[in-house]
Parts: C-alpha cells; sequence; structure tokens
C-alpha cells in the first residue's frame, strides 16, 4: 500500500488563499475559535493521527476482512484499538453542537478531517462516517426528548449509527420498501423486516448502534407516500442511558465484496425491533435525504480520496522505476534506462490524477462553505444554501467518483503489470474506489437527480443560469489585461468559460424543450449532462486557483513559487487535455433519445 501523506499544503492553500475559510469562519456563530491557528493545528493534528494510526492497517484490513461468528461481527486487527485511539482524542464531537457534547465548529472543519483519514483508510473512516449522517438526521428532524436520549452518546462516539434503507427487492426504488413498523400502543413501534447492503450495520467498536430505518406503516400509502423513518437501537437504552438488552437487531450475514473489505456491509434482520418514528409519519423520505444527502458527499469525498492515494503511490513509483529511455534523449546517462516520469504517456496519467485529486479538492471545499452557513438557524439561509448545495451534490458525488475511479486505474497502469499484484497496494485502490459510483446512488441516479429532480422540477431550469451566472461574474472580475504574457492561460480560461457557462444554459434549454413532448429526453441525457456539468465546474475551480497562484506570484507568497508554478502547469494541462471532453458529453446528449430507445428489447439478443 502506498505510503500516505496528507496533502496540507493543498489543503492550506485551499482554505486560506482561494475560499478564504479565515474570513468565512469569522462570520458564523460557530466559528469564533476556528481562527487560522485551530484549523492548521486541526489538520496537522489529523494528519498526524491518519499517517501514523490507520494507514498502517489499511492494506492489512483488507486483506483480513471482517467476520461474523455467533451473530457478532469482529473488525479486522487493530481497527477497534484506532477507534478507540479517535474517540478518546474527541474526534468524533468535532463539529457538532456543544449542548450535545459536541465541541461546536463548523461542519466544513469535520468534512476536511473526514477526509484526511478517509484517504489513509476508507474501510476504517466508514464506521464513524456513517455516524454523522444518524447524527444530522437527528439532529434535523427528532425530537427533543430523542436528541437529549441519542446525541450525547453518538456525539461522543460511544455509540455509532447507521441508515438502513435498502431491502432485497429494491434498491434506488424506495416505493417497494415492505419493513413493517407496528405501533405498541405507548408511542413506541415494533420493527419487523430485512435490510440489505448496511455499511456498519454490526461491529465490535462500539457498545451500540443506532440505526435508521425506513419502514411502513399498517394502512400506509403505497409507494414513497407512505414511507415513515425510526429510530431503532441494535441494544435496548436503559432509563439512566446505559446499554440494556438487546433489541432483536442482529446481522444475518456478510456480503461478500470486490472491495472496502473491511468495512462490514451487512444483512440486517429487524425482528420486532423496537423503535421510535424520527420525524412525521409518513414523511421518512424526505427526513431521510438530511441523512443521503450527508452521505452523497461523504462519497464525493471517496473520489477525491481515492485519486489522492493512487496518485501518491504512483509518482513515487514514477520516480523511482526505470524502464527504456525517453524519446527525446537520455534524462539520465548514468543510469541504464530513464524514470518512468520522463515518458510522455506516464505523465499524462499522473497530471490526470493530480489534475483531478486537486480540482476535485477545490469543488468539495466549496460546497462545505454551503454546509456552514446552513447551520446558521436563519431558515431563509438554510433555504437559500440548501438548494445552491442540492445542486452541487449530485454533481460532487456522481462526477467526482466517476473521475476517482478513472485516477485510481491511471495509478494501476503506472506500476505496469506490478499494479496488478496485491503487495504493491494499487490494485486495492481500484477495488475500493469501485463501489463510489454505486452507493448511495449509482451514477445514473446521480445524474437523475441534478437534470430531472434540482434542473427541471424543483428549478424549473433556473438552477443553472444561476450558477453560470456565478462563473460569466467570476469571468469578468478576473478578465485579464490584454496582452499580457504572464495571464495567458487565466486569460484562455476566461474566454473558454464564458463560452461554456453560455452554452451550459443552451443546451439545457434544448432539454427542457425536448422533455416537453418526450420524457425520455431526460433519462438519455442525463448522464452526459451531469458529466458536462462537472467538467466546467471543475474548471471553474481551477481558474480560481490559477487567478490565486498568479497573484501571489506577482505580489507575494514566493517563500513556495514552485507550488504557485505546479498549479499554472497543471491548470494548463487541465485546460488542454480534460476539459475538451465536455465537447463529446454536449454532442452526445443534445442528440436526443432516438438511438437509445429504437432497438426493440427482444433485439437484445446474446445467441
Amino acid at each position: 500500500m502506498p505510503e500516505f501523506k496528507t496533502p496540507l499544503r493543498d489543503m492550506k492553500f485551499l482554505l486560506h488563499e482561494v475560499f478564504d475559510y479565515d474570513s468565512h469562519y469569522a462570520t458564523l456563530p460557530n466559528g469564533e475559535e476556528a481562527t487560522p491557528d485551530v484549523v492548521d493545528a486541526i489538520l496537522e493534528e489529523s494528519a498526524r493521527f491518519a499517517e501514523s494510526e490507520i494507514a498502517p492497517i489499511n492494506q492489512s484490513g483488507d486483506e483480513e476482512g471482517c467476520k461474523l461468528e455467533d451473530g457478532k461481527v469482529t473488525t479486522p486487527k487493530g481497527f477497534k484499538e484506532a477507534y478507540d485511539t479517535y474517540r478518546d482524542s474527541g474526534w468524533p464531537s468535532l463539529s457538532h453542537p456543544t449542548e450535545y457534547g459536541g465541541q461546536g465548529l463548523p461542519m466544513s472543519l469535520g468534512l476536511i478531517k473526514h477526509e484526511i483519514m478517509a484517504t489513509a483508510n476508507w474501510s476504517w473512516s466508514m464506521y464513524p462516517g456513517l455516524s454523522i449522517g444518524a447524527m444530522n438526521t437527528i439532529f434535523i428532524h427528532g425530537t427533543d426528548e430523542q436528541k437529549q436520549k441519542y446525541l450525547n452518546p453518538l456525539v461522543s462516539g460511544e455509540w455509532m449509527g447507521t441508515m438502513c434503507l435498502t431491502e432485497p427487492q429494491c434498491g434506488t426504488d424506495l416505493g417497494q420498501v415492505k419493513t413493517k413498523a407496528e405501533p405498541n400502543g405507548d408511542g413506541t413501534f415494533k420493527i419487523t423486516g430485512t435490510k440489505i447492503f448496511i455499511s456498519s450495520g454490526d461491529h465490535d467498536m462500539t457498545d451500540n448502534i443506532i440505526h435508521v430505518v425506513l419502514a411502513r406503516l399498517p394502512g400506509a400509502p403505497e409507494g414513497t407516500r407512505g414511507i415513515s423513518l425510526f429510530i431503532v437501537p441494535k441494544m435496548k437504552i436503559n432509563a439512566d442511558g446505559s446499554v440494556g438488552e438487546s433489541n432483536n437487531v442482529t446481522c444475518g450475514s456478510l456480503e461478500k465484496k470486490m472491495g472496502i473489505k473491511a468495512s462490514a456491509t451487512c444483512v440486517m434482520n429487524f425482528d420486532g425491533s423496537e423503535a421510535v418514528m424520527l420525524g412525521p409519519e409518513n414523511k421518512g423520505m424526505e427526513c431521510m435525504f438530511t441523512f443521503m444527502n450527508t452521505a452523497r458527499i461523504g462519497t464525493a469525498i471517496q473520489g477525491v480520496a481515492h485519486s489522492e492515494l493512487s496518485f501518491q503511490g504512483a509518482l513515487r513509483y514514477a520516480k523511482e522505476r526505470r524502464s527504456m529511455r525517453s524519446l527525446s534523449g537520455k534524462k539520465e546517462p548514468e543510469k541504464p534506462a530513464d524514470a518512468l516520469i520522463y515518458h510522455a504517456d506516464v505523465r499524462r496519467m499522473l497530471l490526470t490524477q493530480k489534475a483531478i485529486t486537486e480540482g476535485g479538492r477545490a469543488m468539495l471545499y466549496h460546497a462545505a462553505k454551503f454546509a456552514d452557513l446552513m447551520a446558521t438557524g436563519d431558515p431563509e439561509d438554510y433555504k437559500q444554501f440548501d438548494d445552491k448545495l442540492g445542486f452541487l451534490t449530485p454533481i460532487l458525488k456522481g462526477f467526482l467518483t466517476e473521475l476517482g475511479l478513472e485516477s485510481a486505474n491511471h495509478g494501476m497502469q503506472v506500476f505496469g503489470g506490478h499494479g496488478y499484484i496485491r503487495e504493491w497496494g494499487m490494485e486495492q485502490i481500484v477495488r475500493d474506489a469501485r463501489i463510489s459510483t454505486l452507493y448511495e446512488g449509482t451514477t445514473g441516479i446521480q445524474a437523475l437527480d441534478l437534470l430531472g429532480r434540482k434542473v427541471i422540477i424543483l428549478s424549473r431550469g433556473k438552477a443553472v443560469p444561476e450558477y453560470t451566472g456565478e462563473i460569466l461574474r467570476f469571468c469578468g472580475h478576473h478578465n485579464p489585461i490584454t496582452g499580457s504574457r504572464k495571464r495567458r492561460v487565466l486569460r484562455r480560461y476566461v474566454t473558454e468559460l464564458s463560452q461554456l457557462a453560455v452554452k451550459w444554459n443552451y443546451i439545457t434549454g434544448r432539454i427542457l424543450m425536448a422533455a416537453r413532448t418526450d420524457r425520455d429526453a431526460v433519462g438519455a441525457a442525463a448522464y452526459d449532462f451531469m458529466m458536462f456539468s462537472g467538467y466546467v465546474t471543475m474548471g471553474y475551480f481551477w481558474a480560481q486557483m490559477v487567478a490565486v497562484a498568479y497573484d501571489k506570484l506577482e505580489h507575494g507568497g514566493n517563500e513556495t513559487p514552485e507550488f504557485y508554478k505546479a498549479k499554472i502547469r497543471t491548470a494548463e494541462f487541465y485546460l488542454d487535455r480534460i476539459l475538451p471532453r465536455q465537447m463529446a458529453h454536449a454532442e452526445a446528449l443534445t442528440n436526443g433519445p432516438r438511438t437509445l430507445m429504437s432497438l426493440d428489447n427482444d433485439s437484445f439478443v446474446f445467441e
């Protein structure tokens, strides 16, 4: 497994120089203590924990996997011990309200901390990661009594949480949920049913696990309109808050998976398990999206995390491994061959990884500010920033996980045949990355959520021009002086982004017009629309990074000039080699659904 080193310089560049988190935190009700020194200390201590405690058990955890014996799940060697250190150090409580035992720091700090630890060991990070969604859902939709009962031990890390949605007969189509919730007559319910693909459904890290479960009440309407949400603890809770007897929640089996083998993915059985309702009756889907959106942003982090880890491994190998001579002449004449990094195609893969990783990280850090602003307590602010984050979420989840998988594959390819061998750890990154495009909604589901739900249904087409307006304002503000040689890349970005913003508006309008007469037009265009949106959005953030890099080189920041020069060169690569991909997606999505839908089902033959 590649040795993981936290990219602190790049993270601090985004936080302090590109997005001005220092001023952002100063405006937040809970940001007073998030001073630059405190933020940097949190990053550095997160890095220390990640590099020393959980990175070393990433590959061993994959090889050992989880075990189910006598109905109990055991995590790989070292996982529980690392979690005990994590909990005792106060990490679970970092970004949660002080009234429930949290440290009260902004939510974005928790997301950034999660990126560091997720890159070091994604499987391990999933256990505490699932708790965040459970806590957020209870905090927003729970009663005061529920918050007092469940949040304190969740925030402290004494307990963990999960979400239980999927069933054997339904994945994305949750309207088919069959799990039953029968009233006990005292305000509690009995939950009976089976859930599958439940990450962290059972484990040995904590004494209790709080499951957030979708179920259907007797006589509830069919489909998603008749689903309610429930809190179901693994173990019953005594009146004094201590853990009591079993609540008839058991793990029936562990899924045998391609990757993330150290993360327990469980089939969970609820056999008359005692529960309380979370949120209003038959409004479970609406409440569940609080959890789902948290999970989708967390999965977007996975795209960046696996890209980063694979890039680090590939870069070290490309500098050390020697094979053949450079086509432009010997680079290391004293050696029997030149290092891989001198070969153009290897550099293509490395630069693609670097551009994806750093561009994706910028997209995430920008979105994280909206999460902070949603938590200010003002209902109008919540709606405004929820809409902004809601538009970006499917792009982050769908686009960044697709590119993260691409980057992981490039890293394996740099190693050649050695990349296929387990001891190097590169093939594990590919296997682990593969799930990111599937869970919390496949790429196709994210695309439909973006185009069908966020653009067409919820905003009636306004979401795109609102966002492209932001891009055009940036281009106007950063329009460089004509003839400035040093601003060549920024000038190209301003020109291309302005044109792409107009293009984005145009193709959105075309789809809206086509959808009036043919609903398949939306489904046929959705994937390419999302990928087009992703490439343009990442280009926008590369332009922002380039603008800052130029400014630092011209007016200060020369203590690390090579860092800023590398930003500019990587941006040039993105502009020349990756951003042009948008053209193929734009062409495909405007061609309509005819060739997708014209082949008769019976003609899909394999004889």
